[in-house]
């Protein structure tokens, strides 16, 4: 039998969850009490669920936002007087222990090929974590100042979503997140390599592409804009049909070897502009498989999950190899001493394990190739 969970702490634990002030608790309590005694009455009739201890938090959970979104889906509704009608209660009830049992405990689970508790996957966890939670500490989202923290930022919080992706076994979606993470780390490794003057152009093509897409305030700043691009564009030689191009990757052409043509086989596009300037285009082949998978061709549907796992992890590691390096030197160029020998003290420790990890997945995808061609 589920031990009973008090009034007091049970306000205590709304407080914790930061339920909305105005819901009306006496209710929740009460739906609460009665969705832990429904759920051990199914306990005792379901040697499965006997088996699984209820969880009030969950339960909690999934009834404030149950209660919370019926009442802002229905505003001509007064709550004082939804509270008092049965029906709903009842239904409120259903909805919370079907939602809890069938979400929490008979969720339909994908194959996966590693989990987070795994060293692979925790040892990189802890460290995105505790990056995403100082660069929490700067100044963000005015791209004037803060767009090399933005775009380290996103890059960060992507290889965070692409290790959930794996331990949920989403591998080829991990791997079409990953594709995005690596135009990112491209862009941010030219801005860093040729300084103000590009990341100046980037801004200004930023702006572009919002005009483009119909995002400014008026038709006048609009037409402005536009104008601004077509001689851009006649500044460049570029056709109309380019202009697509130009507003994406113009910004390469603020790189004097770009502008002076010393970048062999330079073109306006990401893999032979951005890629190659950035000096990683060792990845174009992996990125082009990362791209049919995004566009939905064969490979998405039937693809070998344990392969795309392992190109996966190995691509992230390598991006989040290089990404920490440029955090670590922005990081520790602006914290005091004692952030400073923090931060050192968790690479001295976590480092080393990430590299094994790196190799071991490593070796575990050479022997999966081998197995494959013999």
């Amino acid at each position: 039998m589920q031990e009973k969970i008090t009034k007091e702490n049970f306000l205590k634990l709304l407080e914790a969850l930061h339920a909305p002030k105005g819901v009306d608790r006496d209710f929740l309590y009460e739906c609460f009490s009665d969705a832990i005694e429904s759920g051990s009455s199914l306990d005792e009739e379901s040697s499965f669920f006997s088996q699984i201890p209820l969880n009030p938090v969950q339960i909690t959970l999934y009834l404030v936002n149950e209660h919370v979104f019926f009442l802002r889906s229905n505003p001509d509704k007064k709550e004082s007087d939804i509270v008092k009608d049965p029906k709903y209660e009842s239904l409120l009830l259903s909805l919370v222990l079907d939602k809890y049992y069938t979400n929490e405990h008979l969720a339909y689970k994908n194959q996966n090929f590693s989990n987070r508790f795994a060293p692979e996957i925790s040892t990189i966890n802890l460290y995105l974590n505790f990056i995403l939670g100082m660069l929490s500490r700067y100044q963000s989202g005015e791209p004037n100042k803060t767009l090399v923290i933005d775009i380290l930022r996103k890059g960060f919080s992507m290889a965070q979503c692409i290790v959930m992706l794996l331990t949920n076994g989403f591998e080829t979606e991990a791997f079409s997140t990953w594709r995005t993470l690596h135009e990112n780390e491209c862009i941010l490794q030219v801005m860093l390599r040729y300084g103000k003057d590009v990341i100046d152009a980037y801004l200004k093509h930023l702006k572009y592409a919002v005009a483009f897409r119909g995002g400014l305030a008026s038709k006048e700043e609009t037409d402005k804009v536009f104008e601004q691009i077509k001689e851009g564009m006649r500044s460049f030689e570029l056709k109309s049909k380019d202009m697509k191009r130009y507003i994406e990757y113009g910004w390469l052409l603020a790189i004097p070897d770009v502008r002076d043509g010393k970048i062999e086989e330079f073109k306006l596009n990401f893999r032979d502009g951005v890629e190659r300037v950035a000096n990683l285009r060792q990845y174009s082949k992996v990125y082009e498989m990362s791209s049919e998978i995004a566009h939905s061709s064969p490979l998405l549907i039937y693809s070998k999950k344990n392969y795309f796992y392992y190109v996966t992890i190995l691509n992230l590691y390598e991006s989040f190899f290089r990404l920490e390096k440029i955090f670590g030197s922005l990081y520790l160029s602006t914290v005091p001493e004692k952030e400073k020998n923090r931060y050192l003290a968790l690479r001295n420790l976590y480092f080393g394990e990430l590299l094994s990890c790196y190799r071991y997945e490593q070796k575990l995808f050479a022997s999966l190739n081998e197995k494959k061609s013999a």
